[in-house]
């Protein structure tokens, strides 16, 4: 390339993109602490977490958050603003005994805004501050929101947002006349219900204004709360794609492959878990306290789709058996979908490891499903994310045994559902022992951050490789 070529070439991608190194002859200049943090999408994330963090802490310590006048103490006010803005919804006070009206509603905002997603928000962040996108920013967020192209992610984002107002909307509607019958006597309570449950159950998060819990025994509300929820954990990638078939006229099989096992995979975990949960709780009377076969179908369906990141009604928890326990487990671990208001590993990192095998076993060349193969830096990734976050359960495991008296059994579920953001809890998080308050209010961090940004925020640029060093096989298993 010629020197003239050269120049030509570097003139055009500063008209498009901004400069990317300073100019040659001229010095250069140390960025403001404001276009770095907007530079790196990351750290961005991160920065708008902690920022909202500290605010909703800080209103909830305010003596008009708390029914009893007093300021609620710190560590009770960071628990619960760590487990809104997370999206994961572990009370450790009754939020109708404790809370006002006033702090439910920052609880709802902070759950509203945990769930747009760190990367979403932070990039309208980044657009009001540099009015447009940059390259790093644009290419982080079509990662997570799938975008299929770069100039995609202002309309995705606008998608999302109106996505997720129309789905709470339509939750909202339906929840409203079976509530309003639950409450003829007190409509506005009523109306407030509908928009809480709106909220939370699209986010995946298992605060509720009422002491009634779920009013598991009204379809009216029941099935709304468990649609919304599991639309939810689909991701919003997996949402956008099927509408945009469906507007198409397109069926199943113009699904994009994400999305074909997103839902396959998200269909198998519901179906395991139902047949789970009715062979080996049905005689429960916790869990099944009607012997009407109708009712103990609609509690195990209840059962099934809850756990993987909703939580909601946990009154029944302390009484499932030692082996649903570990199930649950399990099933927190893996999560909803990616780029989802749920947490986890994801359901697509899970299947691929699914696929890795397989593949593994039958002595297979390629990994390959729905008739197309996976790339081998997905596969790297999935293994990544998966012993990032089984080494992260395995040491705050350790750490709470250490600090607690609990069960092994006990402490991995209140890991597991503080990883995996499900909401559920056996009581481990004690108010009287702060340790195990910090330690899982960074995991619900750490899981609705994802362990791959904070990896991202963390590390530095790399240059290029010159050279890459000979391979060698080694013997493995």
């Amino acid at each position: 390339m010629s020197g003239k070529e050269r120049r030509t070439w570097r003139k055009a991608i500063h008209r498009r993109f901004g400069s990317i190194t300073p100019p040659r002859n001229s010095p250069s200049r140390k960025r403001p602490l404001s276009e770095r943090i907007v530079s790196h999408p990351g750290r961005l994330s991160i920065a708008y977490f902690g920022v909202m963090l500290i605010l909703v802490t800080a209103l909830l310590s305010l003596p008009v958050s708390a029914r009893s006048g007093v300021s609620t103490n710190f560590n009770i006010a960071f628990f619960t603003a760590a487990s809104a803005m997370s999206t994961c919804g572990i009370a450790i006070v009754g939020t109708t005994e404790h809370w006002t009206t006033f702090g439910q509603v920052v609880i709802l905002l902070a759950i509203q805004l945990g769930g747009l997603g760190v990367m979403t928000f932070a990039s309208l962040l980044s657009m009001s501050i540099t009015r447009r996108i940059r390259v790093s920013q644009k290419l982080r967020t079509a990662n997570e929101l799938g975008a299929e192209k770069l100039n995609e992610v202002r309309s995705v984002i606008a998608v999302v947002l109106v996505c997720t107002f129309s789905v709470e909307a339509i939750a909202f509607s339906l929840l409203m006349p079976p509530l309003i019958r639950q409450h003829p006597y007190d409509v506005p309570h009523a109306l407030f219900q509908a928009l809480f449950f709106a909220v939370t159950s699209y986010n995946n998060t298992g605060f509720t204004p009422d002491t009634a819990g779920l009013y598991i025994h009204d379809w009216g509300v029941g099935i709304p709360i468990l649609l919304s929820a599991f639309v939810g954990t689909l991701g919003f990638p997996v949402i956008l794609n099927v509408l945009r078939c469906t507007r198409r006229r397109k069926g199943p099989s113009s699904w994009s492959l994400h999305s074909k096992l997103t839902i396959t995979t998200t269909l198998c975990i519901v179906g395991v878990s139902l047949v789970w949960f009715c062979a080996a709780e049905w005689h429960n009377p916790e869990l099944f306290p009607s012997d009407d076969l109708a009712s103990k179908i609609r509690h195990a369906l209840v059962a099934a789709v809850m756990p993987r990141s909703a939580g909601f009604d946990i009154s029944w928890m302390p009484h499932v058996s030692e082996q649903t326990k570990m199930f649950m487990t399990l099933v927190m671990f893996i999560g909803g979908g990616s780029a989802s208001t749920a947490g986890g590993i994801r359901v697509t990192t899970f299947a691929v490891l699914l696929l890795v095998c397989r593949g593994a076993l039958a002595g297979r060349r390629d990994d390959s499903v729905f008739g197309k193969r996976l790339h081998t830096q997905t596969v790297i990734q999935a293994v990544t994310i998966t012993g990032i976050c089984a080494g992260l359960v395995y040491v705050s495991s350790l750490a709470l045994l250490c600090i607690t008296n609990r069960s092994l059994t006990d402490v991995m579920f209140e890991v597991c559902s503080a990883f995996g953001l499900g909401g559920y809890t056996l009581g481990v998080a004690d108010p009287s022992n702060p340790g195990t308050l910090y330690i899982l209010a960074a995991l619900m961090i750490i899981g609705r951050l994802g362990p791959m940004t904070v990896a991202y925020a963390i590390s530095r640029p790399q240059q290029p490789q010159a050279f890459r060093w000979p391979s060698e096989h080694i013997l493995v298993g």
